[in-house]
């Protein structure tokens, strides 16, 4: 038994007692650490939707979240650490309502999820459609005296643009940004970019429109000059 003591209590009993020392100390500092809480604004992720589906919601939600936890651990947060995820699987056009919990909330470990605004939110889908539509230049200026338009070429002539199919379906043309053709006399050539003005619609293609405006002698001097 005086062996046993000797061999497994005594020996190195420095280095033992100053160990649970240590190991007292870095309890208490972690179970007496300091709690702070934060709120943090973020994006909503959207996983899994299927591919011919579009959202249609002008507004697409953010979620503040707040979490709590230990002081180090808020302090060294950064804004990708924490984001809400919704499973899209499944889903088909239409309204659909949401629950946002504290179970749909990634964040890092140690930190506790104390709040989740909005708790529910509202987002609409719709099918997603492609379709081509033609181009209108936007021509503006004051024509040089005794001319008139004689013509607009525009190359390419269609956009294709891809979105929600109630909203594709509204749109009659694209549009340019302006072509100042102020003085021009004989053809004048402008590279400008065509849009359609709902946020919800993208051009597939997004390359930049030639446009060709050609002018003619007018039987009387023209005025401001319109779109054609």
């Amino acid at each position: 038994m005086g062996d046993f003591v000797r061999r497994y209590v005594l020996h190195n009993l420095w280095l033992k007692l100053l160990s649970l020392a240590l190991a007292v100390v870095c309890w208490f500092a972690v179970t007496h650490e300091p709690v702070a809480e934060v709120a943090v604004d973020v994006p909503i992720e959207f996983r899994n939707i299927p591919q011919n589906l579009e959202i249609s919601s002008e507004v697409v939600p953010r979620a503040q979240i707040r979490v709590r936890g230990p002081q180090r651990v808020i302090r060294h947060l950064q804004p990708a650490d924490i984001y809400a995820v919704i499973d899209l699987s499944g889903v088909r056009p239409g309204e659909r309502t949401y629950d946002l919990t504290s179970g749909e909330v990634h964040k890092p470990a140690g930190l506790e999820v104390v709040q989740v605004v909005p708790s529910q939110f509202h987002i609409a889908f719709d099918w997603r459609e492609t379709r081509e539509v033609p181009i209108q230049p936007r021509v503006i200026g004051k024509f040089a005296e005794g001319y008139q338009i004689a013509r607009i070429e525009v190359n390419p002539s269609k956009l294709t643009i891809i979105g929600p199919k109630k909203r594709v379906d509204l749109i009659d043309a694209a549009i340019t940004d302006p072509v100042d053709v102020s003085g021009a006399m004989n053809q004048a050539s402008f590279v400008r970019h065509a849009y359609v003005s709902d946020p919800l619609i993208q051009a597939a293609t997004p390359d930049p429109v030639r446009i060709t405006v050609i002018m003619e002698r007018s039987v009387a001097p023209s005025g401001e000059g319109t779109s054609k």
